[in-house]
């Protein structure tokens, strides 16, 4: 899952991106209001975490334009104003959510794994296919009647395939789900991924297109 976060102090940016990465998630992080429109128009995220008092423009501008331009990204606030004008304004802007400044990192997962699913259309944190099974809280993943939790890396190799079973994703495809804009790309990482996957639950777990790329079965 690829995350855009908006936070323009350095030591809260900082914390979340380690906690977000940690949690199996790629971060994009910028500090400033433009950057992040400019990022939203450019890129697919599962989900935007937007701090309001920004440079180059304020957060509430932002979510305004974003809207106005047709980004349907979930965006949860994250900020440290507790009014309740504030809150309002936010999400009548086209904010899906507003979190208080501080917070439980565990919160914040809470809140992420809902909006996303709700924007899905899920009512249930889990990613299904015929033989498998991919929990979107707990990083288990079942398969061939076995159940592992799964690095950050697999967690998202296989959260980006099963969320499109039947579809081929190709390796660059699978690369921006796996690495920000600070990640260096290793050039075998996808082929070490799957390997490690195909030796716990087997080699039908994830299928090779040759020349195309990899998919899982529906």
């Amino acid at each position: 899952m690829r995350v855009l976060l908006i936070e323009d102090d350095a030591l809260i940016g900082k914390g979340l991106e380690v906690a977000l990465k940690a949690a199996g998630m790629t971060v994009d992080w910028v500090r400033n209001g433009l950057l992040a429109q400019e990022a939203l128009r450019e890129m697919a995220y599962a989900i935007a975490l937007l701090d309001l008092g920004l440079p180059g423009m304020d957060g509430m501008a932002l979510l305004k334009s974003a809207r106005k331009l047709g980004v349907e990204t979930p965006i949860l606030v994250i900020t440290a104003r507790d009014g309740v004008e504030d809150r309002v304004a936010g999400l009548d802007l086209g904010a899906d959510d507003y979190l208080i400044k501080p917070f439980e990192v565990s919160e914040l997962l809470a809140r992420m794994r809902a909006l996303i699913r709700r924007h899905a259309g899920r009512a249930i944190p889990q990613l299904n296919t015929k033989e498998a099974v991919l929990d979107i809280g707990t990083h288990e993943f079942s398969y061939g009647g076995r159940t592992e939790i799964l690095s950050a890396r697999e967690y998202a190799l296989m959260q980006a395939l099963m969320e499109r079973p039947g579809h081929i994703l190709s390796r660059t495809q699978i690369e921006d789900r796996l690495y920000g804009w600070s990640g260096e790309v290793e050039s075998n990482a996808v082929e070490v991924l799957i390997h490690s996957l195909r030796r716990k639950f087997g080699k039908s777990v994830i299928l090779n297109i040759r020349g195309a790329g990899w998919m899982v079965s529906k």
